[in-house]
């Protein structure tokens, strides 16, 4: 973005209010935050905009019945974007970014199991690429933080009573195992994917179905806790110029000990054990590079990771479910 617009207290409680709850009303949010519904809205209108702000719901890997896989893929630099911007349009890719020089391309892929076209992207497709010249993938085994766990650098604003407030009208997501979506369900995120602070009436005409039906249906899903909502902005705005993959090898005994201490640094939006020979990887945004080096140095120096790769991010192609131009 050539000016990156600068957020100002109410901009950061906007944002936090709707990690807290994505589809409170304008009206509650201006309430919490002091402010008038215009202003508020007036708000999350400059930062759609302006920072490329997006609210988006996605399903629980659960209900969906899918694998999740992190594909890393070395590509010629003149191939790598094109490559790129492929996988990023695809349906079944929710995460795409060049990273380590312009050569490497790291997507999560959603790979349904059994059947005759899983895992179709990463055995099929991909080899027969030109300009590929290595594949590697990492089935994701535990999400540690990420998904419906938001990285603190968005948060941090509001107060506990004023997160109360936001929470006094939604219901705790059940943890009742997984829940099958139902084909009305999967029109319905499909819909809240591209929007999911669209009201009622336009959620039921892009579903066929009434807004009294669509609202019960919302409800239901997430009380089962079948899906989860997704804050996506420009990091820039929140003073992350430096992105980087941490891809960690550490002794398997002690994996659950590292992946939560690592969780709880402000530094990190993500923290994920996987499968190959770096079996954690991390996501890390900070300031600059000087508070990359010192994060590296001084918080990740742990004994337990016998290995680390830093991969750093150059350009996000999709971020959630939202592709970036």
């Amino acid at each position: 973005m050539p000016d990156i617009l600068i957020p100002d207290e109410l901009d950061r409680g906007l944002i936090h209010a709707l990690h807290v709850d994505a589809r409170a009303p304008f009206t509650l949010i201006a309430e919490v935050l002091g402010s008038s519904t215009q202003t508020v809205t007036r708000r999350y209108r400059r930062l759609h905009a302006e920072a490329g702000l997006r609210v988006v719901a996605l399903p629980d890997p659960r209900s969906t019945r899918t694998d999740q896989w992190f594909l890393r893929l070395t590509a010629a630099t003149r191939t790598a974007h094109d490559l790129a911007a492929a996988l990023a349009r695809r349906s079944d890719t929710s995460w795409v970014r060049l990273t380590s020089g312009g050569t490497e391309i790291v997507a999560i892929v959603h790979a349904a199991p059994g059947g005759p076209d899983a895992h179709s992207l990463l055995l099929r497709d991909i080899p027969r690429t030109a300009g590929v010249t290595a594949v590697s993938a990492h089935c994701l085994l535990h999400t540690y933080l990420g998904g419906p766990t938001p990285w603190r650098g968005r948060l941090g604003v509001l107060s506990p009573e004023q997160e109360a407030r936001l929470r006094a009208g939604t219901l705790p997501a059940a943890d009742s195992g997984p829940y099958e979506l139902t084909d009305a369900d999967r029109r319905l995120l499909g819909a809240l994917r591209a929007d999911a602070r669209a009201g009622y009436a336009d959620l039921a005409a892009a579903t066929g179905s009434t807004p009294a039906t669509v609202a019960r249906r919302l409800t239901a899903l997430r009380a089962r806790g079948a899906l989860f909502f997704d804050i996506d902005i420009e990091p820039a705005v929140l003073g992350v110029t430096v992105s980087a993959l941490l891809w960690m090898q550490v002794a398997p005994s002690r994996l659950d000990e590292v992946a939560t201490a690592l969780a709880g640094h402000d530094e990190l939006a993500l923290v994920a054990a996987t499968t190959g020979p770096t079996n954690l990887v991390a996501h890390a945004l900070c300031q600059d590079a000087e508070a990359l080096h010192h994060y590296l140095t001084r918080r990740v120096a742990l004994d337990a990771i016998t290995r680390i790769e830093t991969a750093p991010v150059l350009r996000t192609y999709k971020a959630a479910a939202t592709l970036r131009g």
